[in-house]
Parts: C-alpha cells; structure tokens; sequence
C-alpha cells in the first residue's frame, strides 16, 4: 500500500476515534468501562503515530494496529454489553474499530 494512502486512511481513522472520544463526553450516559477502552484507543494512537513516522517499518505499524484492534474490539463488546447506549456514540465505536482493522488487513 502507498505510504500516502496509508497516511490519508490513518488520519481518516484518528479522526474515528476522536469522534468516539467526543462521542463519549457528550453523550448523557457511557459506561465506564466503555469510555476506559475509548481513553485507551485514544492514548494508543501516540505508538501508532510513531510508527507511521518510520519509513518502512510496517511491521510496528502493523503490530500498533493489531493492538488498537483488540482495544478496540474490547470497547465494541462494552456497547454491546449495555442496550441504552448512544447510537451515535456506537456507530463512532464500530466506525473507528471497523476502519482499524481494515487498514490492518490491508497491510498483511
């Protein structure tokens, strides 16, 4: 994958996050849990970061992603766990954890 479309797709999905970030704190009710894997997400980005700064080092990149996957699986399972959740702040969960994963995927 060109390095510019992998720069466009990861600002696309730091972008996902902070909306769940956001998403979190307006929202009249998140449980704790979930905003704990959100803050999580949101913390992780900075390796993520990091290793898109290497030229040519996908396989960091690669091993960030797969971890903000797992966080981010986490943090599905906690929308899933509560039924009075904020649509918009689930459809911002699964929007970033869907487009982490398939920029994973895309760079295997």
């Amino acid at each position: 994958m060109q390095r510019e479309l992998v720069r466009e797709r990861l600002s696309f999905i730091e972008q996902c996050i902070d909306d769940a970030a956001l998403a979190c704190r307006e929202t009249g009710y998140a449980p704790e849990e979930l905003k704990a894997w959100v803050r999580e997400l949101d913390r992780r980005w900075a390796e993520v970061e990091a290793a898109a700064g290497h030229p040519l080092d996908a396989t960091s990149l690669r091993a960030c992603l797969e971890t903000l996957e797992e966080i981010g699986d986490r943090a599905v399972e906690a929308c899933r766990e509560q039924r009075h959740i904020d649509p918009q702040l689930r459809m911002a969960v699964h929007t970033a954890r869907h487009e982490i994963a398939a920029l994973r995927r895309q760079l295997h």
